[in-house]
């Protein structure tokens, strides 16, 4: 007990958090580690220098105290949750959320994935049907593990949500469930480090995102979301960050980075989001609500691409990870004057063909270049490789000569075999464009994907009425419309990877239905 109650004394007016811990231990539960610091919002460290002074009994992974406590132990009284009184209302919802996260893909530690709980994700839902006006409005989710854009959808069917996400996974996940509940919710490709989606810039009312907690991640994520939003007056973001009670060094940082993009703390409510995992953070964090002000876009317009690649806690682009390697000139494919680049894409070397025009991976991925260069040579650096499809799409070059940071581990594939011919040896890979198709879906498709930066449905209406000759544009469109929905107000290098591998059959059947349609006439 005299250690116990040095501890406790030790933390101070944080000692809160200590009888809390406590309190649980003493109602007689077994416990897991996991449990207790996810109840008590208290970080793995703290729980466990407590638990060092305690008598447990254990079984298995589960512990509990031999004996209940006295004196020492205080009341659960956790911060006011603004939305818990709502959240019985909401059983259906809770339970098919539970049923969603759990078959949901797994997280990747290399983007620093930790499952939110399902009580979380419908907690948000149902604060922003609470606190904003939701008929009509558009909400943005800059990132969704989590699925919040599921819970706010099945709770308010009168907004409209995209989702922009680098996971492949998720997006297809979100699309086959928003597809089978008729859920008014649209998934968009993106790394936030590359840029925003076209489709989702100035677009948005609100945004959601629960980032990487690195200042780097948080300051890159909540730039995204601020370029999201369509209403600069009274657009809100929302998000979630935590940190260990140990660690308010760290805290500070991530508010100074939001304080440089001139946002306002409208509220901060402590612990509200809850997580399967992150333990050293008492696997909790707190829910912001910011509000952006007039000198908030020109922060942001300065800041957001200075952020670098390095946001995540884990892997090759964690903030501590190593510095890369630069390309050579063997890496832009040049062994004579004749094969040199007409262009590099990425970061170069400064020295290295000096006098070659240059551009940056933003640039290539956000418009078409000016002119139209016979070779390419693009560095990829380690973490961006999931970028390369939509790379090499951007590239309407001959010959792409593509260096990594190391051998690929599966080439690209999928649509992009009617446009390239892939050759790889050791981390570089050559591209050499194909030929024109012979049949109308293949000249369709090649179309496309040779216009990548333009409005899918657009190009596609446009090589459909000239494959037909029997088509108004109005037609083309329907025909579109029919079977590719998820085609509308979207560019080739905003679709996920399982939207442009359903694209080749959709061609195809949109030549099937214009025959079926007949003659305008």
């Amino acid at each position: 007990m005299e250690a116990i109650a040095a501890l406790i004394a030790q933390a101070g007016v944080d000692g809160r958090r200590l009888r809390t811990v406590l309190a649980y231990l003493n109602d007689g539960r077994w416990w897991t580690l996991a449990d207790l610091v996810r109840e008590s919002a208290t970080s793995r460290r703290t729980v466990e220098s407590l638990l060092r002074e305690v008598e447990l009994e254990r079984s298995g992974d589960r512990f509990r105290l031999r004996e209940p406590l006295t004196g020492l132990v205080g009341g659960r009284i956790a911060p006011a949750d603004p939305v818990a009184h709502l959240l019985p209302g909401h059983p259906g919802l809770l339970a098919r959320m539970e049923e969603l996260v759990a078959k949901a893909p797994r997280g990747r530690q290399a983007l620093d994935h930790v499952a939110a709980t399902a009580d979380t994700v419908v907690r948000r839902a149902l604060l922003l049907d609470a606190r904003f006006w939701l008929d009509g409005a558009r909400l943005l989710c800059v990132g969704d593990h989590d699925l919040t854009s599921l819970a706010t959808a099945m709770l308010h069917p009168g907004v409209e949500v995209t989702v922009v996400d680098i996971d492949e996974r998720i997006l297809a996940y979100i699309d086959e469930e928003a597809g089978r509940s008729g859920l008014n919710v649209r998934t968009r490709w993106a790394d936030l480090r590359l840029g925003l989606p076209a489709a989702a810039q100035s677009w948005a009312d609100l945004a959601v995102t629960d980032p990487p907690y690195t200042p780097e991640g948080i300051g890159l994520f909540t730039a995204r979301a601020a370029e999201g939003l369509r209403d600069r007056e009274r657009g809100r973001i929302l998000l979630a960050y935590g940190a260990s009670e140990r660690t308010p060094a760290l805290a500070l940082k991530v508010q100074h980075t939001l304080s440089q993009l001139n946002l306002v703390n409208e509220a901060i409510y402590p612990d509200f989001n809850r997580y399967h995992g992150a333990e050293a953070i008492g696997s909790a964090a707190d829910l912001y609500i910011l509000r952006p002000t007039t000198k908030t876009w020109p922060a942001v317009a300065a800041r957001v691409d200075g952020f670098g690649a390095a946001i995540y806690t884990h892997g090759p682009q964690s903030v501590e990870s190593a510095a890369p390697a630069s390309p050579t000139a063997a890496a832009a494919g040049q062994s004579t004057d004749t094969d040199a680049p007409d262009v590099l894409v990425g970061e170069w070397p400064k020295d290295l063909l000096a006098k070659t025009p240059r551009a940056r991976l933003t640039t290539w991925l956000a418009k078409p270049y000016a002119s139209d260069p016979a070779r390419v040579a693009i560095a990829v650096p380690a973490g961006l490789e999931a970028a390369l499809p939509r790379l090499l799409l951007a590239t309407r070059a001959q010959h792409v000569h593509v260096t990594l940071a190391g051998p690929p581990q599966d080439l690209p594939t999928g649509p992009l075999s009617a446009v390239y011919g892939l050759t790889t040896r050791g981390a570089t890979i050559h591209a050499v464009r194909l030929p024109l198709p012979s049949t109308d879906s293949g000249r369709i498709l090649r179309r496309i994907l040779d216009t990548a930066h333009s409005k899918l449905a657009n190009t596609w209406r446009e090589a459909l009425i000239r494959a037909r000759g029997d088509l108004t544009k109005k037609q083309a469109r329907a025909l579109i419309t029919g079977v590719a929905p998820w085609a509308d107000d979207v560019t080739v290098l905003e679709l996920p990877a399982h939207r442009l591998e359903q694209l080749p059959d959709a061609v195809a059947a949109s030549l099937t239905a214009a025959d079926a349609a007949g003659s305008p006439g």
